[in-house]
């Protein structure tokens, strides 16, 4: 009877093990696909700066404002 406990107690450690695992995996994945989105939005945020700073001088040199 012993066995079968210590069979049963390494079962559901290697079970809580490969669980822990698992998640662990999944924290990663969710991790870099945080990190990809807020580069990609930063790029982005970049991106319309560039454009509104670029419409702004063609105003200024349109009216004359930018000498």
């Amino acid at each position: 009877m012993a066995d079968n406990s210590q069979k049963m107690s390494y079962q559901a450690g290697e079970a809580k093990g490969q669980a822990q695992e698992k998640a662990s995996g999944m924290m990663d994945k969710a991790n870099n696909a945080a990190q990809s989105a807020k580069e990609t939005m930063q790029d982005a945020g970049q991106n319309m700066q560039a454009k509104a700073q670029g419409a702004a001088d063609a105003v200024k040199n349109a009216t004359g404002m930018n000498k």
